[in-house]
C-alpha cells in the first residue's frame, strides 16, 4: 500500500491511500474523523467524472448519510 496523504477542510478530513491488493489497484479513502473506510475501483471513481454537481447533491448532504445508524445502511 502506498503511504499516501491527508486532505482537510472545514467539512470533512480524510486520508487517501492506493491499495494495490488482489483486487486490483483501488483507492482506499478513510474518513479519520470516525475512521469509516471504502475502497474505490477505477469504474467507480470514472463514474464521479460523469456525474455533475445536480447528482452529486445527495451525497453532499450530511443528513443524508452521516448521521444514519449503519445498520440501517441495509
Amino acid at each position: 500500500m502506498s503511504k499516501g496523504f491527508v486532505l482537510k477542510n472545514e467539512f470533512a478530513h480524510v486520508s487517501v491511500k492506493l491499495n494495490r491488493s488482489a483486487n486490483g489497484d483501488r483507492l482506499l479513502i478513510k474518513d479519520i474523523r470516525t475512521g469509516k473506510t471504502s475502497y474505490f475501483d477505477p469504474l467507480e471513481l470514472e463514474s464521479l467524472l460523469w456525474s455533475t454537481h445536480k447528482d452529486l447533491t445527495a451525497l453532499l448532504d450530511p443528513s443524508q448519510t452521516r448521521w444514519i445508524d449503519e445498520a440501517d445502511d441495509v
